[in-house]
This record gives C-alpha cells, sequence and structure tokens, in this order.
C-alpha cells in the first residue's frame, strides 16, 4: 500500500539546540551522539504512548544531524469508518491533509512535541536520563573490564568499624569508580586507615543494577605476580616466566621461576643486584617472605628446589603421579616442614604434588618397591635458590 506523508508544519524549531546538547553529552562525558539518538528517539516514542492510548508500534521518529531536525510521526490506516482512532484515520479526514490518498493507504502524521503533553514530557526526560547513566555504567564497566588480573591504585574513603571492610576509590583511565575490599581479601595484621593509597590487584568485574561490580584483594597470588612485573624488565618481556605462585598473605610466598635463554639466570633477574628488586616487593607485600625457586620440568628437581631451604636427599615420585615421598637429614626435618607446616603446605602449593616428608633415619618403604627413586644429588651443584627471609 502507499504511504503518504500528511502536509503539517515541521517541530524543527528545537532541533539544533537538540542537537548541540548531544554533542555536549558526547564531549563531556564521552558518550557517542548515536547511543543517545537511540535511547531519546526510545523515549520519545514512550512518552507518546503512554500518553496516547492504543498506540502500538505505528510511531517512528526521524532524527536528521544534518538538517538538525527532530520528528515524531504516527503511522494510520485509511479507512472507511474507523475503529481505532489510534491507528486508523477516515478517508474524509485523510483527504483534508492529502487530496488524492485512497482507501487502505497508509499515511504519516507529524506529531508535534508541544502537543506531548506533561507527563509524557516527564517520561521522556527520565529515559533520557536513564539513558545517559546506562551509557555511563557500561563505559566504565568497559574500562575495568579490560582491567581485570591486573593492579590498579586506589585511595580508601570509608573502613567499617565492625567488620573492617574497606572503601576504595579507584581509578582507570579517565573512569573512577567504588570499589570494596573485604576482610577475607584483607592480609592479616595490615591496618587500613581512611586516606590511605593501596594498591589492589582487580580479580573480577561483574555488571549490576548500580553499575560495575569491582572484586578487589590484596590476598590474592595474582597481586605477586604483577608486583614482579613491574619490578622486574625479565618477566615483563617474558624472558624469564612465572611458572606457579603460592601465598599465605602477610606470611610467605613462593614463586617459581624459569627462563628458556641459557644466558639468564632467572633467579638472579628476580633478586636484582644487591637485592633491590625483589626488596621493592617485599616492601609493597609489608615485609612478606618471598622464596624465589628455579622451576623444574624434572619433578623431582622441582619439589627438591620448593622444599628449600630445607636439604633434600631424595624424592620418589609415587603411582599416581600426584603424589611423593621427600626423604631429608634428620636435622632439617623440621626445617622442611617449616612453622605449623607452611614451609611443606607452600610447597605441595606451588609444585601440585601432595609431599609426604621422612626423615633419613625412618625413611619408609614405598607404596610400590618397583617405583624407581630419583635422587637429587645434582642440586647440590646448582646454584642455591634465594631464600628472603
Amino acid at each position: 500500500m502507499p504511504r503518504r506523508n500528511a502536509k503539517a508544519a515541521s517541530s524543527e524549531s528545537d532541533g539544533k539546540e537538540f542537537f548541540a546538547a548531544i554533542t555536549q553529552i558526547e564531549k563531556e562525558k564521552g558518550i557517542p551522539q548515536g547511543y543517545m539518538l537511540e535511547k531519546i528517539t526510545q523515549a520519545l516514542v514512550s512518552a507518546y504512548k503512554r500518553d496516547h492510548e492504543g498506540v502500538g508500534d505505528n510511531i517512528a521518529v526521524e532524527a536528521n544531524q544534518e538538517t538538525g531536525t527532530v520528528r515524531m510521526f504516527i503511522k494510520k490506516d485509511v479507512v472507511e469508518e474507523v475503529d481505532n482512532s489510534a491507528t486508523e484515520i477516515s478517508l474524509d479526514e485523510a483527504r483534508v491533509q492529502l487530496p488524492h490518498v485512497q482507501l487502505g493507504d497508509v499515511i504519516r502524521i507529524e506529531v508535534k512535541p508541544k502537543n506531548f503533553g506533561r507527563i509524557a514530557a516527564q517520561t521522556a526526560r527520565q529515559v533520557i536520563i536513564q539513558g545517559i547513566r546506562e551509557a555511563e555504567r557500561g563505559m566504565v564497566y568497559d574500562e575495568f573490564n579490560s582491567k581485570e588480573h591486573e593492579i590498579l591504585t586506589g585511595i580508601v574513603t570509608r573502613v567499617d568499624p565492625r567488620s573492617g571492610a574497606a572503601s576504595l576509590r579507584i581509578g582507570s583511565g579517565s573512569e573512577v569508580t567504588e570499589a570494596f575490599l573485604a576482610t577475607s581479601e584483607q592480609v592479616k595484621g595490615e591496618e587500613i586507615r581512611e586516606g590511605d593509597r593501596l594498591r589492589v590487584y582487580v580479580v573480577e568485574v561483574r555488571r549490576s543494577t548500580r553499575g560495575p561490580q569491582v572484586l578487589i584483594s590484596r590476598t590474592h597470588p595474582g597481586l605477586v605476580k604483577r608486583l614482579f612485573e613491574l619490578e622486574i624488565p625479565e618477566i615483563y618481556d617474558g624472558t624469564v616466566e612465572v611458572k606457579s605462585i603460592a601465598r599465605e598473605a602477610g606470611s610467605r610466598t613462593k614463586i617459581a621461576v624459569w627462563s628458556d635463554e641459557p644466558n639468564v639466570d632467572p633467579i638472579g633477574a628476580c633478586v636484582g643486584p644487591g637485592g633491590q628488586r625483589v626488596n621493592s616487593v617485599v616492601e609493597e607485600l609489608h615485609g612478606e617472605k618471598v622464596d624465589i625457586i628455579k622451576y623444574s620440568e624434572d619433578p623431582a628437581e622441582y619439589i627438591a628446589a620448593a622444599l628449600s631451604p630445607a636439604d633434600v636427599v631424595s624424592v620418589d615420585i609415587l603411582p599416581d603421579g600426584k603424589s611423593c615421598r621427600v626423604v631429608v637429614p634428620d636435622d632439617q626435618l623440621s626445617l622442611a616442614i617449616g612453622k605449623e607446616g607452611q614451609n611443606a603446605r607452600l610447597s605441595a602449593k606451588l609444585t601440585g604434588f601432595k609431599i609426604d616428608i621422612k626423615p633419613a633415619s625412618d625413611p619408609g618403604e614405598l607404596p610400590d618397591s618397583s617405583e624407581k627413586q630419583v635422587t637429587t644429588e645434582m642440586l647440590q651443584d646448582e646454584e642455591e635458590d634465594i631464600i628472603l627471609d
């Protein structure tokens, strides 16, 4: 069916001001004009529908930035007898505007904004404001989502006196948002006060109705990895690779490093001249001890190194491939296990093996006597791992 436009006065008077306004919004808030036009179009249609019962999908809004015009049309079918005035128009009434119109035609009648009514105008404003908020939240989410698993600096804005949980104002690029640091993500014994500047690890960024929810941590092993990347160029550029990290925040961390460059000492690169590089990391972690371990593809060698500073006599990989028995000199047993089992526990986390530590005077028997025993005497000729006490 042919579609014709009814001749009506164009609502162009505020067009230039309208486009100037969304241009200003783009400039000030960085929200694309196309996005705002879509939201405003939806607002105008929603406002008209609310104020005019029976109107369906026969509303159209045309915004032309080149001509500086915003026009709204309602489409109506030309009929002999009108059943729904919101979607139909009589032939006689249609011919007042378009003399040559025929039955069955669809005509477009321009709606003037001043006819929207007060309630409709309020609805339009609310939808537009909501559109701006959604766009701003979307931009904040995109910015912080790109910072997942990175370190950001935040300023403590509030500390809950009862739970100790802290709120931080963190920034990334031109965007700023609030983040919540739960007590479970804080380092035990670390005092946090309002106004403090903290480096935090972005664990995850989620969408929510109130904007992006940034989950941050001071205890995550990823924090240690990113701090090493910041301090050690060889890790940042990939010359030295961090293979694994095991951490008990506030107490001790073991980090395994490796390099396929024969002339690069991965441990020496991490320690730096006079321990300067690793000391910077330790200072940021408020004195947390850091053991730097040389990774090896040989499980026995790797496990023996992980148990430093204890000496290891032998490492037996058990048949399940996930467990091992380690024999140490009698006088090294408590050192290998560590205070409250910490050294053995971190070594197990670092290597992924369940470690059973035995003294040399009572090594016990292997579950499978045919299993080959792998000694670590070769480690004595290797450069010692650096342990930061």
